[in-house]
């Protein structure tokens, strides 16, 4: 392959066989390796690496890179934690690559996956280190006189056994609009089961309500009294009413008869 084609991937990987350190003009080459991106470092360092390989000592240097790298995860970078570790400032670059490289360097890439593991299991959680620390907290905020605190804190133990508070909650999901037509129906024969038979419709007529407003009228004194007839439902005045009325005709036909007589 000519040394016109070389891509620049490939450039780096000869960089990165090149000696650290010995001919002086292959310094420049070393401080123009480009820094890898976090996936490309991520998918180096999670390599599986065999137990055989695991036993290997670190040197001083290489450890104190891998407790740097790995404690300052996602702050500190593996050129920094070169520098950290003690490496030439003209070739952290190269040291950064070729320490987490798991082909040249597969026992410092298991002594990074080792003290991940390590870090996890220390910095993580479980049920009784969780309710050990919440107590640590109370007990701390009850010698300080923080109350507030202190009852918070026993309260967030009680939810984390569940059987002191229970936070129930009701979630209802979906419309009419969203339910089938037999969803619908079964529903609504729920609702007439549970509240009953449907209310009947009465028909009012005309003379019902004219009826209802004389017998007011009766109540209120503004009418003579008058008997209804549930049969017919037609209003009828008494009979003396009828009487009164055709007496009263009656007298004044024999009235008018007595002046028109001669004297």
């Amino acid at each position: 392959m000519s040394k016109d084609r070389v891509t620049e991937d490939e450039q780096v990987d000869l960089k990165d066989v090149a000696p650290p350190l010995g001919i002086a003009k292959q310094q420049p080459l070393l401080n123009q390796i480009p820094a890898m991106r976090p996936e490309v470092v991520e998918s180096r360092i999670t390599t599986p690496m065999p137990e055989k390989i695991k036993k290997k000592v670190l040197t001083k240097q290489e450890w104190t890179f891998v407790k740097e790298f790995v404690t300052g995860d996602g702050e500190v970078t593996l050129k920094e934690a070169a520098r950290r570790a003690g490496y030439k400032e003209t070739n952290l670059e190269y040291w950064g690559r070729r320490l987490t490289d798991p082909h040249r360097s597969p026992h410092i890439v298991a002594a990074i996956q080792e003290l991940r593991k390590e870090l996890a299991v220390k910095h993580g959680t479980t049920f009784e280190r969780h309710m050990k620390d919440l107590q640590r907290i109370r007990d701390a905020a009850l010698q300080a006189g923080a109350y507030s605190a202190a009852v918070a804190a026993e309260y967030r133990r009680g939810q984390a056994l569940g059987t002191i508070y229970v936070e129930r909650k009701e979630i209802r999901v979906g419309t009419i609009d969203s339910m089938s037509k037999e969803e619908v129906l079964k529903k609504l024969e729920e609702l007439h089961n549970l509240y009953g038979q449907e209310a009947k419709t009465v028909d009012v007529q005309a003379e019902w309500i004219q009826e209802m407003n004389d017998a007011e009228k009766v109540r209120k004194g503004l009418v003579q009294r008058t008997s209804y007839t549930p049969r017919t439902g037609v209003l009828r005045r008494l009979a003396e009413d009828r009487s009164q009325a055709t007496a009263g005709d009656a007298g004044s036909v024999d009235h008018g008869a007595g002046e028109d007589s001669p004297r």
